[in-house]
């Protein structure tokens, strides 16, 4: 089984967060969105997405265009895992949506999501990434809680079917 860590980052803390989780992968390959090929996704067995929120409750800009190719492909065999970052003090009412659209896009398609973590131990007030009590993914906030991304990271990868 083949697993990409895939990111798109602007400012690089998805790109951190992406190699972080990578040391808890290690067979995995880690890779940012721009510029990859119709061959290189499709090669994947195993398909773990980052973005960060941009602006209000945005995908990050080359995710944004990498998702538009991502959704005329048929992906239905690969497993998906999600992960945003988002700032829950001064965005708490857009609070990781970035991934929270990123869910709902592949979710319409019927492709296989893992990997829901809890909201407990967060301040928000609404988010697109939450579905009754879980994030649809692991959220992380860098810029206020940076301290709680290593233990998050851990015990999400744990998890992962992969």
């Amino acid at each position: 089984m083949q697993t990409a860590i895939l990111f798109g980052s602007s400012l690089g803390n998805t790109q951190f967060v992406a190699e972080k989780i990578h040391k808890h992968i290690p067979n995995a390959t880690c890779l940012p969105v721009n510029d990859l090929s119709v061959a290189q996704i499709t090669s994947f067995d195993n398909l773990v997405l980052g973005t960060s929120t941009w602006g209000v409750g945005n995908l990050q800009d080359d995710f944004e265009l990498f998702v538009d190719l991502l959704l005329t492909l048929d992906m239905s065999k690969t497993t998906f895992a999600l992960f945003g970052l988002g700032d829950q003090y001064t965005y708490p009412d857009t609070f990781c949506n970035g991934m929270g659209k990123l869910y709902h896009l592949l979710n319409d398609k019927g492709w296989r999501i893992v990997g829901s973590t809890s909201v407990d131990g967060y301040d928000f007030s609404e988010s697109e990434a939450q579905i009754d009590e879980q994030f649809v993914g692991l959220a992380l906030d860098e810029d206020n809680e940076p301290d709680l991304s290593d233990i998050r990271i851990e015990k999400w990868v744990k998890n992962l079917p992969f």
